[in-house]
């Protein structure tokens, strides 16, 4: 058997959400109302109210309830998906972003064969003696 990890952020309580819910997969709900759903269980039972009636169908009837997850991460996702925005890749493009150069273990001080007069290593921030 596979080790299952929960996902405790906004996406593992949405899925849990709409788990918990009473939309069922047959109704081919659009985002609006999975997004409504979700909403609605989340007011209803809470976010350990969502994860323990998870919790008790896979116990219950664990063929179905891998389905009814699987059906209910992807429509979730696809749901906060469209209403997300999309980021701007030029938003950073005015900063500056300025990264050391990491040096070998012989060109830092400190380190065994280290030559603390080196230039890199005077560069590099470290006290030259």
């Amino acid at each position: 058997m596979w080790p299952v990890m929960h996902d405790r952020g906004f996406r593992g309580l949405h899925a849990d959400a709409l788990f918990a819910s009473g939309v069922q997969r047959c109704d081919a709900p659009d985002a609006a109302q999975v997004r409504q759903a979700i909403a609605v269980a989340i007011r209803a039972f809470g976010r350990t109210g969502c994860a323990g009636r998870v919790a008790k169908e896979f116990g219950d009837h664990p063929e179905t309830a891998v389905i009814r997850m699987r059906w209910a991460r992807s429509a979730a996702d696809a749901a906060f998906e469209e209403s997300a925005p999309a980021p701007d890749p030029g938003a950073d493009a005015g900063r500056w972003h300025a990264v050391r150069p990491r040096l070998p273990a012989d060109r830092v001080a400190g380190s065994p064969g280290a030559r603390p007069h080196d230039l890199a290593v005077f560069l590099a921030g470290e006290a030259v003696t």
